[in-house]
C-alpha cells in the first residue's frame, strides 16, 4: 500500500521543465509544416479548392503568409 502511495504522490508532481532546445524543434517543425502545406495548397486545381470550400482569393491570401505565419 505504502507503494501505491508513494507512486501517486509522484505522478502528481508538476512534470520536469523542457529543454528550450525542444521548443525551438517545435517551431522548426510548424514552420516546416507551414511551408509544406501551402506548397500543397498552391497545387490545388480549381475544382479541388471548391470541394474544400477555398476560394482562389482565400487561397492567394494564404498563399502570400510568410512561412512563420
Amino acid at each position: 500500500m505504502e507503494q501505491i502511495l508513494s507512486r501517486s504522490a509522484h505522478a502528481l508532481q508538476s512534470p520536469p521543465h523542457r529543454a528550450p532546445q525542444s521548443g525551438l524543434l517545435a517551431l522548426l517543425r510548424r514552420w516546416q509544416l507551414n511551408r509544406r502545406t501551402r506548397q500543397q495548397l498552391a497545387l490545388l486545381d480549381e475544382r479541388l479548392l471548391a470541394d474544400a470550400g477555398i476560394s482562389p482569393n482565400e487561397r492567394n491570401a494564404e498563399l502570400d503568409k510568410a512561412f512563420w505565419q
